[in-house]
Protein backbone atom coordinates (compact mmCIF):
# COMPACT_ATOMS: atom_id res chain seq x y z
CA UNK A 1 0.00 0.00 0.00
CA UNK A 2 1.36 3.69 -0.40
CA UNK A 3 1.64 5.68 2.10
CA UNK A 4 -0.83 8.69 2.18
CA UNK A 5 1.26 12.71 2.63
CA UNK A 6 0.17 15.60 3.86
CA UNK A 7 0.61 18.14 1.46
CA UNK A 8 -0.22 22.12 1.67
CA UNK A 9 -1.70 24.21 -1.35
CA UNK A 10 -1.73 27.75 -0.99
CA UNK A 11 -3.67 28.33 -4.87
CA UNK A 12 -4.70 25.62 -7.12
CA UNK A 13 -1.67 26.78 -9.65
CA UNK A 14 0.12 24.88 -7.95
CA UNK A 15 -2.24 21.43 -8.69
CA UNK A 16 -2.86 22.17 -12.15
CA UNK A 17 -3.02 18.47 -13.30
CA UNK A 18 -5.76 17.18 -10.88
CA UNK A 19 -9.49 18.58 -10.68
CA UNK A 20 -10.96 20.00 -7.73
CA UNK A 21 -14.76 20.69 -7.24
CA UNK A 22 -15.15 24.64 -7.74
CA UNK A 23 -16.18 26.13 -4.38
CA UNK A 24 -17.22 29.54 -4.34
CA UNK A 25 -15.26 30.94 -1.17
CA UNK A 26 -12.92 33.77 -0.58
CA UNK A 27 -9.14 32.89 -1.15
CA UNK A 28 -7.83 31.17 1.92
CA UNK A 29 -5.14 29.05 3.28
CA UNK A 30 -5.70 25.57 2.22
CA UNK A 31 -4.79 22.04 3.59
CA UNK A 32 -5.59 18.57 1.47
CA UNK A 33 -4.65 15.47 2.31
CA UNK A 34 -5.02 12.96 -0.75
CA UNK A 35 -3.57 9.24 -2.29
CA UNK A 36 -0.88 8.74 -4.20
CA UNK A 37 -1.18 6.57 -7.23
CA UNK A 38 -0.89 3.00 -6.22
CA UNK A 39 2.54 1.32 -7.65
CA UNK A 40 4.37 -1.75 -6.86
CA UNK A 41 6.70 -1.65 -3.93
CA UNK A 42 10.40 -0.43 -4.11
CA UNK A 43 9.29 0.96 -7.85
CA UNK A 44 8.32 4.43 -6.69
CA UNK A 45 9.86 7.88 -7.39
CA UNK A 46 12.75 9.27 -5.48
CA UNK A 47 12.58 11.91 -2.87
CA UNK A 48 12.66 15.26 -4.21
CA UNK A 49 15.76 16.96 -4.78
CA UNK A 50 16.72 20.16 -3.34
CA UNK A 51 16.08 22.27 -6.18
CA UNK A 52 12.47 20.96 -6.11
CA UNK A 53 12.18 22.20 -2.78
CA UNK A 54 13.45 25.45 -3.44
CA UNK A 55 11.25 25.42 -6.48
CA UNK A 56 7.98 24.52 -4.69
CA UNK A 57 8.71 26.88 -1.33
CA UNK A 58 9.18 29.74 -4.31
CA UNK A 59 5.96 28.94 -5.94
CA UNK A 60 4.56 29.32 -2.10
CA UNK A 61 5.59 32.57 -1.64
CA UNK A 62 4.66 33.77 -4.68
CA UNK A 63 0.93 32.16 -4.32
CA UNK A 64 0.54 33.75 -1.16
CA UNK A 65 1.52 37.19 -1.85
CA UNK A 66 -1.35 36.94 -4.54
CA UNK A 67 -4.08 36.05 -2.02
CA UNK A 68 -2.62 39.09 0.23
CA UNK A 69 -3.23 41.26 -2.51
CA UNK A 70 -6.68 40.27 -3.67
CA UNK A 71 -8.00 40.50 0.10
CA UNK A 72 -6.57 44.08 0.28
CA UNK A 73 -8.28 45.37 -3.03
CA UNK A 74 -11.73 43.95 -1.54
CA UNK A 75 -11.43 45.19 2.27
CA UNK A 76 -12.68 49.14 2.06
CA UNK A 77 -10.18 51.62 2.98
CA UNK A 78 -9.70 53.10 6.09
CA UNK A 79 -9.04 57.19 6.74
CA UNK A 80 -6.03 58.03 8.38
CA UNK A 81 -6.85 58.76 12.08
CA UNK A 82 -5.38 62.55 12.75
CA UNK A 83 -3.61 63.78 15.64
CA UNK A 84 -5.10 66.14 17.32
CA UNK A 85 -4.28 70.01 17.16
CA UNK A 86 -5.30 71.53 20.14
CA UNK A 87 -5.22 75.17 20.10
CA UNK A 88 -3.31 76.52 23.85
CA UNK A 89 -5.16 79.08 24.72
CA UNK A 90 -4.65 82.22 27.09
CA UNK A 91 -5.24 81.86 30.50
CA UNK A 92 -6.95 84.84 31.25
CA UNK A 93 -10.25 84.77 28.69
CA UNK A 94 -9.85 81.64 27.10
CA UNK A 95 -9.27 82.81 23.82
CA UNK A 96 -6.97 80.69 21.22
CA UNK A 97 -3.09 82.16 21.36
CA UNK A 98 -2.47 83.49 17.77
CA UNK A 99 0.19 85.94 15.88
CA UNK A 100 -1.95 86.97 13.43
CA UNK A 101 -4.09 90.33 14.19
CA UNK A 102 -2.68 92.06 17.04
CA UNK A 103 -6.50 93.74 17.76
CA UNK A 104 -8.07 90.35 17.71
CA UNK A 105 -8.01 88.25 21.54
CA UNK A 106 -5.49 85.88 21.60
CA UNK A 107 -2.74 87.76 20.01
CA UNK A 108 0.79 87.19 21.06
CA UNK A 109 3.64 88.50 19.12
CA UNK A 110 5.59 85.94 17.07
CA UNK A 111 9.32 86.72 19.72
CA UNK A 112 7.35 85.29 22.75
CA UNK A 113 4.96 82.90 20.92
CA UNK A 114 7.85 80.98 19.73
CA UNK A 115 10.36 81.38 22.86
CA UNK A 116 7.12 80.16 25.03
CA UNK A 117 6.61 77.49 22.85
CA UNK A 118 10.30 76.58 22.25
CA UNK A 119 10.10 76.02 26.02
CA UNK A 120 6.60 74.51 26.50
CA UNK A 121 5.05 77.41 28.32
CA UNK A 122 2.32 78.39 26.18
CA UNK A 123 0.13 77.95 28.88
CA UNK A 124 1.47 80.91 31.06
CA UNK A 125 1.18 83.17 28.27
CA UNK A 126 -1.36 86.46 28.66
CA UNK A 127 -2.74 88.01 25.41
CA UNK A 128 -2.87 91.50 24.80
CA UNK A 129 -6.26 92.00 25.41
CA UNK A 130 -6.29 90.68 28.67
CA UNK A 131 -2.89 93.22 29.40
CA UNK A 132 -5.13 96.06 28.42
CA UNK A 133 -8.29 94.87 30.23
CA UNK A 134 -6.78 94.23 33.37
CA UNK A 135 -5.26 97.63 33.72
CA UNK A 136 -9.40 99.19 33.21
CA UNK A 137 -9.58 99.63 29.38
CA UNK A 138 -12.94 98.55 28.10
CA UNK A 139 -12.29 96.21 24.97
CA UNK A 140 -15.41 94.39 23.62
CA UNK A 141 -15.33 91.36 21.24
CA UNK A 142 -18.77 90.00 21.72
CA UNK A 143 -21.30 91.23 18.85
CA UNK A 144 -24.26 89.94 17.57
CA UNK A 145 -27.55 89.10 18.96
CA UNK A 146 -27.20 89.92 22.71
CA UNK A 147 -23.77 91.51 21.68
CA UNK A 148 -22.91 95.05 22.11
CA UNK A 149 -22.26 97.95 19.53
CA UNK A 150 -19.36 99.63 19.33
CA UNK A 151 -15.33 98.56 18.72
CA UNK A 152 -14.55 95.09 16.66
CA UNK A 153 -16.28 92.15 17.21
CA UNK A 154 -15.02 89.27 16.87
CA UNK A 155 -17.08 86.68 18.29
CA UNK A 156 -21.03 86.17 18.26
CA UNK A 157 -22.71 85.58 21.23
CA UNK A 158 -24.49 82.34 19.65
CA UNK A 159 -20.96 81.17 19.12
CA UNK A 160 -19.95 81.45 22.87
CA UNK A 161 -23.19 79.78 23.52
CA UNK A 162 -22.26 76.78 21.50
CA UNK A 163 -19.30 76.38 23.90
CA UNK A 164 -21.85 75.11 26.52
CA UNK A 165 -23.77 72.78 24.98
CA UNK A 166 -21.06 70.31 25.85
CA UNK A 167 -22.16 70.59 29.45
CA UNK A 168 -26.12 68.70 28.73
CA UNK A 169 -24.51 65.08 28.50
CA UNK A 170 -21.26 65.72 30.59
CA UNK A 171 -20.88 64.44 34.39
CA UNK A 172 -20.24 67.75 36.11
CA UNK A 173 -21.41 70.19 39.07
CA UNK A 174 -22.64 73.27 37.78
CA UNK A 175 -22.11 76.66 40.28
CA UNK A 176 -24.83 78.85 39.03
CA UNK A 177 -24.20 82.82 39.86
CA UNK A 178 -26.65 85.22 40.00
CA UNK A 179 -26.07 88.88 40.18
CA UNK A 180 -28.32 90.63 43.24
CA UNK A 181 -28.43 94.01 41.61
CA UNK A 182 -29.60 92.30 39.13
CA UNK A 183 -31.49 89.36 40.17
CA UNK A 184 -34.02 88.82 37.42
CA UNK A 185 -31.89 89.97 34.42
CA UNK A 186 -28.75 87.65 35.15
CA UNK A 187 -31.31 84.68 36.32
CA UNK A 188 -30.82 82.26 33.36
CA UNK A 189 -34.46 81.15 34.00
CA UNK A 190 -33.81 77.99 31.04
CA UNK A 191 -30.11 77.27 32.51
CA UNK A 192 -31.21 73.69 32.24
CA UNK A 193 -31.08 74.02 28.49
CA UNK A 194 -27.22 74.46 29.28
CA UNK A 195 -26.44 72.56 32.23
CA UNK A 196 -28.92 69.01 31.15
CA UNK A 197 -29.48 67.06 34.55
CA UNK A 198 -26.61 68.14 36.32
CA UNK A 199 -26.65 69.25 40.61
CA UNK A 200 -26.90 73.19 40.40
CA UNK A 201 -25.25 75.29 43.30
CA UNK A 202 -26.73 78.54 43.79
CA UNK A 203 -24.63 81.76 44.51
CA UNK A 204 -25.92 84.76 44.97
CA UNK A 205 -22.50 87.27 43.96
CA UNK A 206 -22.26 90.84 44.91
CA UNK A 207 -24.58 91.24 47.90
CA UNK A 208 -21.64 93.71 49.68
CA UNK A 209 -23.51 95.92 47.49
CA UNK A 210 -26.98 96.06 49.15
CA UNK A 211 -28.28 99.11 51.38
CA UNK A 212 -26.47 99.52 54.88
CA UNK A 213 -29.02 97.39 57.68
CA UNK A 214 -29.90 94.51 55.56
CA UNK A 215 -30.98 92.06 57.22
CA UNK A 216 -29.60 88.85 54.91
CA UNK A 217 -32.31 86.95 56.70
CA UNK A 218 -34.97 88.38 55.26
CA UNK A 219 -32.89 88.28 51.40
CA UNK A 220 -31.85 84.39 51.93
CA UNK A 221 -35.93 84.01 52.44
CA UNK A 222 -36.48 86.24 49.39
CA UNK A 223 -34.23 84.42 46.97
CA UNK A 224 -35.12 81.05 47.71
CA UNK A 225 -39.21 82.17 47.20
CA UNK A 226 -38.00 83.52 43.63
CA UNK A 227 -36.19 80.41 42.66
CA UNK A 228 -39.44 78.49 44.22
CA UNK A 229 -41.61 80.20 41.79
CA UNK A 230 -39.27 79.91 38.75
CA UNK A 231 -39.69 76.28 39.49
CA UNK A 232 -35.84 75.70 39.41
CA UNK A 233 -34.32 72.65 41.79
CA UNK A 234 -31.17 73.53 43.05
CA UNK A 235 -28.74 71.91 46.22
CA UNK A 236 -28.34 74.84 47.95
CA UNK A 237 -28.21 78.68 48.08
CA UNK A 238 -25.30 80.83 48.92
CA UNK A 239 -25.57 84.62 49.77
CA UNK A 240 -21.76 85.67 48.56
CA UNK A 241 -19.17 88.55 48.11
CA UNK A 242 -16.25 88.13 45.66
CA UNK A 243 -14.60 91.34 47.51
CA UNK A 244 -15.37 90.89 51.03
CA UNK A 245 -14.99 86.78 50.61
CA UNK A 246 -18.46 86.49 52.75
CA UNK A 247 -19.85 83.51 52.20
CA UNK A 248 -16.90 81.90 49.63
CA UNK A 249 -16.13 79.53 52.60
CA UNK A 250 -19.73 78.19 52.31
CA UNK A 251 -19.83 77.55 48.61
CA UNK A 252 -16.28 75.94 49.17
CA UNK A 253 -17.30 73.17 51.48
CA UNK A 254 -20.65 72.81 49.21
CA UNK A 255 -18.50 71.67 46.20
CA UNK A 256 -16.30 69.51 48.37
CA UNK A 257 -19.49 67.73 49.25
CA UNK A 258 -21.01 67.60 45.98
CA UNK A 259 -18.42 67.42 43.76
CA UNK A 260 -17.57 63.49 43.86
CA UNK A 261 -14.84 63.47 41.66
CA UNK A 262 -16.90 65.65 39.05
CA UNK A 263 -15.32 68.57 37.11
CA UNK A 264 -16.81 71.71 38.77
CA UNK A 265 -18.16 74.36 36.09
CA UNK A 266 -18.84 78.41 36.77
CA UNK A 267 -21.91 78.87 34.88
CA UNK A 268 -23.77 82.53 34.62
CA UNK A 269 -24.53 85.51 32.41
CA UNK A 270 -22.00 87.89 31.25
CA UNK A 271 -20.64 90.29 33.56
CA UNK A 272 -22.31 88.36 36.72
CA UNK A 273 -18.69 88.45 38.36
CA UNK A 274 -17.89 84.79 37.37
CA UNK A 275 -14.16 85.24 37.18
CA UNK A 276 -14.37 87.46 40.25
CA UNK A 277 -15.79 84.54 42.27
CA UNK A 278 -12.79 82.62 40.92
CA UNK A 279 -10.28 84.16 41.88
CA UNK A 280 -12.05 84.76 45.48
CA UNK A 281 -12.83 80.80 45.64
CA UNK A 282 -8.50 80.56 44.86
CA UNK A 283 -7.65 82.66 47.57
CA UNK A 284 -10.03 81.51 50.17
CA UNK A 285 -8.70 77.57 49.33
CA UNK A 286 -5.08 78.37 49.09
CA UNK A 287 -5.04 78.50 52.40
CA UNK A 288 -5.26 74.88 53.06
CA UNK A 289 -4.62 73.82 49.56
CA UNK A 290 -1.45 73.43 47.67
CA UNK A 291 -2.56 72.84 44.50
CA UNK A 292 -5.35 75.74 44.74
CA UNK A 293 -2.40 78.01 46.14
CA UNK A 294 0.17 77.26 42.46
CA UNK A 295 -3.04 77.59 40.39
CA UNK A 296 -3.69 81.32 41.66
CA UNK A 297 -0.12 82.34 39.79
CA UNK A 298 -2.09 82.31 36.44
CA UNK A 299 -5.69 83.09 37.06
CA UNK A 300 -8.72 84.44 34.87
CA UNK A 301 -8.49 88.14 34.45
CA UNK A 302 -11.52 90.04 35.71
CA UNK A 303 -12.91 92.74 34.08
CA UNK A 304 -16.24 95.35 34.29
CA UNK A 305 -16.39 94.64 30.14
CA UNK A 306 -19.06 91.75 29.74
CA UNK A 307 -17.57 89.06 27.41
CA UNK A 308 -14.22 89.23 29.17
CA UNK A 309 -14.29 85.46 29.39
CA UNK A 310 -14.56 84.01 25.61
CA UNK A 311 -13.71 80.38 25.93
CA UNK A 312 -13.44 77.87 29.13
CA UNK A 313 -10.10 77.91 30.93
CA UNK A 314 -9.55 74.65 33.03
CA UNK A 315 -8.03 75.58 36.50
CA UNK A 316 -6.45 72.68 38.87
CA UNK A 317 -7.89 73.53 41.92
CA UNK A 318 -8.82 70.64 43.96
CA UNK A 319 -6.51 68.38 45.51
CA UNK A 320 -8.62 65.00 45.28
CA UNK A 321 -8.96 65.28 41.11
CA UNK A 322 -11.54 67.06 38.91
CA UNK A 323 -10.93 70.93 37.36
CA UNK A 324 -12.61 73.89 38.10
CA UNK A 325 -13.74 75.70 35.02
CA UNK A 326 -14.34 79.20 33.92
CA UNK A 327 -17.01 79.33 31.51
CA UNK A 328 -17.47 82.23 28.59
CA UNK A 329 -20.43 84.72 29.92
CA UNK A 330 -24.36 83.89 28.13
CA UNK A 331 -24.77 87.12 26.66
CA UNK A 332 -28.99 88.05 27.14
CA UNK A 333 -30.97 90.50 24.30
CA UNK A 334 -32.55 91.65 26.95
CA UNK A 335 -30.56 93.39 29.54
CA UNK A 336 -29.08 97.24 29.07
CA UNK A 337 -25.55 95.88 27.95
CA UNK A 338 -26.82 94.93 24.99
CA UNK A 339 -27.66 98.15 23.77
CA UNK A 340 -25.34 100.33 25.53
CA UNK A 341 -22.05 101.17 23.87
CA UNK A 342 -19.04 99.20 24.83
CA UNK A 343 -17.55 103.02 25.97
CA UNK A 344 -20.46 103.24 28.65
CA UNK A 345 -20.25 99.81 29.35
CA UNK A 346 -18.53 100.73 33.15
CA UNK A 347 -21.09 103.05 34.22
CA UNK A 348 -23.96 100.29 34.35
CA UNK A 349 -21.67 98.49 37.06
CA UNK A 350 -21.92 99.47 40.62
CA UNK A 351 -18.92 100.34 42.45
CA UNK A 352 -20.07 100.47 45.96
CA UNK A 353 -23.28 100.26 48.13
CA UNK A 354 -26.50 101.24 46.83
CA UNK A 355 -28.56 104.05 47.99
CA UNK A 356 -32.28 104.32 47.34
CA UNK A 357 -33.20 107.74 45.91
CA UNK A 358 -36.87 108.43 46.46
CA UNK A 359 -39.15 110.55 44.44
CA UNK A 360 -40.80 112.89 44.98
CA UNK A 361 -37.86 115.00 46.00
CA UNK A 362 -38.09 118.54 46.85
CA UNK A 363 -34.68 119.27 45.84
CA UNK A 364 -35.40 117.43 42.15
CA UNK A 365 -38.50 119.49 42.03
CA UNK A 366 -36.66 123.17 42.45
CA UNK A 367 -34.04 122.47 40.34
CA UNK A 368 -35.98 120.92 36.93
CA UNK A 369 -39.54 123.36 37.49
CA UNK A 370 -40.38 126.75 37.28
CA UNK A 371 -40.54 128.44 40.16
CA UNK A 372 -42.98 128.52 42.85
CA UNK A 373 -43.29 124.70 41.28
CA UNK A 374 -41.49 123.16 44.79
CA UNK A 375 -44.28 123.41 46.33
CA UNK A 376 -45.79 120.48 44.15
CA UNK A 377 -45.33 117.09 46.45
CA UNK A 378 -46.69 114.03 44.31
CA UNK A 379 -45.72 112.46 41.01
CA UNK A 380 -48.89 112.95 39.36
CA UNK A 381 -47.76 114.31 35.49
CA UNK A 382 -44.49 114.32 36.08
CA UNK A 383 -41.68 111.65 34.25
CA UNK A 384 -38.44 110.34 35.58
CA UNK A 385 -35.80 110.24 33.11
CA UNK A 386 -32.64 107.24 34.40
CA UNK A 387 -29.97 108.12 32.50
CA UNK A 388 -31.06 108.52 28.57
CA UNK A 389 -31.97 104.70 29.17
CA UNK A 390 -35.29 105.16 30.67
CA UNK A 391 -38.15 107.22 31.11
CA UNK A 392 -41.09 106.88 33.78
CA UNK A 393 -44.35 108.64 33.05
CA UNK A 394 -46.92 108.66 35.93
CA UNK A 395 -50.02 108.65 34.71
CA UNK A 396 -52.00 108.60 38.19
CA UNK A 397 -50.85 108.01 41.79
CA UNK A 398 -51.83 108.71 45.01
CA UNK A 399 -50.64 111.92 46.78
CA UNK A 400 -48.36 109.89 48.98
CA UNK A 401 -46.70 107.22 46.45
CA UNK A 402 -43.24 107.55 46.43
CA UNK A 403 -40.77 105.59 44.19
CA UNK A 404 -37.41 104.85 44.79
CA UNK A 405 -34.28 103.53 42.33
CA UNK A 406 -31.64 101.57 43.28
CA UNK A 407 -29.05 101.34 40.43
CA UNK A 408 -25.46 102.57 39.66
CA UNK A 409 -24.68 105.89 41.11
CA UNK A 410 -22.94 106.85 38.16
CA UNK A 411 -26.43 107.02 36.43
CA UNK A 412 -28.18 110.38 37.06
CA UNK A 413 -31.56 110.68 37.68
CA UNK A 414 -33.88 113.69 36.58
CA UNK A 415 -37.58 114.39 37.00
CA UNK A 416 -39.43 117.31 34.62
CA UNK A 417 -43.02 117.55 34.30
CA UNK A 418 -44.32 115.44 31.63
CA UNK A 419 -45.42 118.19 28.81
CA UNK A 420 -41.84 118.83 28.64
CA UNK A 421 -40.39 115.73 29.11
CA UNK A 422 -39.94 115.57 25.33
CA UNK A 423 -38.46 118.34 24.63
CA UNK A 424 -35.87 117.36 28.06
CA UNK A 425 -35.16 114.14 26.20
CA UNK A 426 -33.95 115.53 22.92
CA UNK A 427 -32.15 118.46 25.08
CA UNK A 428 -30.14 116.63 27.18
CA UNK A 429 -29.73 113.27 25.83
CA UNK A 430 -25.74 112.68 25.84
CA UNK A 431 -25.20 115.55 28.46
CA UNK A 432 -27.67 115.34 31.56
CA UNK A 433 -29.39 112.05 30.80
CA UNK A 434 -26.28 109.65 30.30
CA UNK A 435 -25.27 107.06 28.91
CA UNK A 436 -25.44 107.61 26.08
CA UNK A 437 -22.43 109.57 26.55
CA UNK A 438 -21.45 112.79 24.08
CA UNK A 439 -23.91 114.38 21.11
CA UNK A 440 -22.12 111.77 18.92
CA UNK A 441 -23.40 108.33 20.51
CA UNK A 442 -26.20 110.24 21.24
CA UNK A 443 -27.16 110.87 17.62
CA UNK A 444 -26.56 107.49 17.01
CA UNK A 445 -29.05 106.09 19.91
CA UNK A 446 -32.19 104.17 19.66
CA UNK A 447 -33.94 105.81 21.07
CA UNK A 448 -36.58 104.88 23.87
CA UNK A 449 -38.68 103.17 21.03
CA UNK A 450 -40.33 100.19 23.50
CA UNK A 451 -43.32 101.42 25.80
CA UNK A 452 -44.95 99.26 29.01
CA UNK A 453 -47.92 100.30 30.33
CA UNK A 454 -48.25 98.77 34.32
CA UNK A 455 -51.29 99.66 36.52
CA UNK A 456 -50.07 98.32 40.66
CA UNK A 457 -52.77 98.06 42.98
CA UNK A 458 -51.76 98.85 46.39
CA UNK A 459 -53.23 96.47 49.26
CA UNK A 460 -51.08 97.56 52.06
CA UNK A 461 -49.87 100.82 53.21
CA UNK A 462 -47.28 99.54 55.77
CA UNK A 463 -44.97 97.53 53.08
CA UNK A 464 -43.84 98.31 49.05
CA UNK A 465 -46.75 97.13 46.35
CA UNK A 466 -43.82 95.69 44.31
CA UNK A 467 -40.61 96.44 42.37
CA UNK A 468 -39.67 96.96 38.53
CA UNK A 469 -37.16 95.63 37.72
CA UNK A 470 -34.95 96.79 34.55
CA UNK A 471 -32.72 94.06 33.00
CA UNK A 472 -29.32 94.81 33.23
CA UNK A 473 -29.86 98.43 35.39
CA UNK A 474 -31.06 97.96 38.73
CA UNK A 475 -34.98 98.48 40.28
CA UNK A 476 -37.06 100.59 41.79
CA UNK A 477 -39.68 100.17 44.54
CA UNK A 478 -42.98 101.12 44.73
CA UNK A 479 -44.34 102.11 48.02
CA UNK A 480 -48.01 103.75 48.51
CA UNK A 481 -47.05 105.67 51.42
CA UNK A 482 -43.50 107.51 51.40
CA UNK A 483 -41.47 107.01 54.44
CA UNK A 484 -41.13 110.73 55.09
CA UNK A 485 -45.24 111.03 56.03
CA UNK A 486 -45.80 110.38 59.12
CA UNK A 487 -48.22 107.13 58.90
CA UNK A 488 -51.16 107.99 60.62
CA UNK A 489 -53.82 105.56 61.31
CA UNK A 490 -55.97 105.64 58.63
CA UNK A 491 -58.99 103.53 57.44
CA UNK A 492 -58.59 100.96 54.73
CA UNK A 493 -60.34 103.01 52.47
CA UNK A 494 -58.36 105.92 52.62
CA UNK A 495 -55.28 104.03 51.18
CA UNK A 496 -56.56 101.63 49.03
CA UNK A 497 -55.98 102.88 45.51
CA UNK A 498 -53.26 102.25 42.53
CA UNK A 499 -50.70 103.51 40.37
CA UNK A 500 -50.86 103.52 36.42
CA UNK A 501 -47.14 104.20 35.02
CA UNK A 502 -45.93 104.04 31.60
CA UNK A 503 -42.48 102.71 31.15
CA UNK A 504 -40.53 103.67 27.79
CA UNK A 505 -37.16 101.07 27.10
CA UNK A 506 -35.13 100.54 24.53
CA UNK A 507 -36.81 98.23 22.30
CA UNK A 508 -35.04 94.53 23.30
CA UNK A 509 -34.85 95.75 26.87
CA UNK A 510 -37.27 94.11 29.68
CA UNK A 511 -38.63 95.05 33.00
CA UNK A 512 -39.82 92.56 35.55
CA UNK A 513 -42.52 93.12 38.22
CA UNK A 514 -41.72 91.00 41.06
CA UNK A 515 -42.60 90.89 44.76
CA UNK A 516 -40.07 93.99 46.65
CA UNK A 517 -36.91 92.87 47.96
CA UNK A 518 -36.64 93.58 52.17
CA UNK A 519 -33.08 95.87 51.80
CA UNK A 520 -32.06 98.33 54.18
CA UNK A 521 -33.31 98.49 57.88
CA UNK A 522 -36.74 99.40 56.84
CA UNK A 523 -36.72 96.14 54.83
CA UNK A 524 -36.83 94.04 58.07
CA UNK A 525 -39.10 95.61 59.45
CA UNK A 526 -41.96 95.17 56.78
CA UNK A 527 -41.10 91.69 55.19
CA UNK A 528 -43.44 89.06 56.08
CA UNK A 529 -42.06 85.06 56.31
CA UNK A 530 -44.29 82.47 54.43
CA UNK A 531 -46.11 80.23 56.47
CA UNK A 532 -44.88 76.62 55.12
CA UNK A 533 -45.99 73.15 55.85
CA UNK A 534 -43.30 70.05 56.72
CA UNK A 535 -43.51 69.02 53.38
CA UNK A 536 -43.02 72.10 52.04
CA UNK A 537 -39.76 73.51 54.80
CA UNK A 538 -38.45 70.17 53.28
CA UNK A 539 -38.59 70.55 49.31
CA UNK A 540 -36.94 74.18 49.71
CA UNK A 541 -33.64 74.55 49.38
CA UNK A 542 -31.83 75.39 52.11
CA UNK A 543 -29.55 79.17 52.03
CA UNK A 544 -26.35 80.35 53.40
CA UNK A 545 -24.25 83.31 54.45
Amino acid sequence: MALKTLSTFLTPLSLSNHNFPKIHTKPSLILCEFSRPSVPEGTGAAAPSPGEKFLQRHQSFESTKLILKENQKSKPKEKPLKASNAVTSCYGCGAPLQTSDNDAPGFVDSETYELKKKHHQLRTVLCGRCRLLSHGKMITAVGGHGGYTGGKQFITAEDLRQKLTHLRTAKALIVKLVDIVDFNGSFLSRVRDLAGANPIIMVVTKVDLLPRDTDFNCIGDWVVEAITRKKLTVLSVHLTSSKSLVGITGVISEIQKEKKGRDVYILGSANVGKSAFINALLKTMAINDPVAASAQRYKPVQSAVPGTTLGSIPINAFLGGGKLYDTPGVHLHHRQTAVVHSEDLSSLAPKSRLRGLSFPSSQVFSDNTKEGASTVNDLNGFSIFWGGLVRIDVLKALPETCLTFYGPKRIPIHMVPTEKADEFYQKELGVLLTPPSGREKAENWRGLDSKHQLQIKFEDAKRPACDIAISGLGWLTVEPVSRSHKLKQQKPGEIAGELLIAIHLPKPVEIFVRPPIPVGKAGAEWYQYKELTDKEQEMRPKWYF
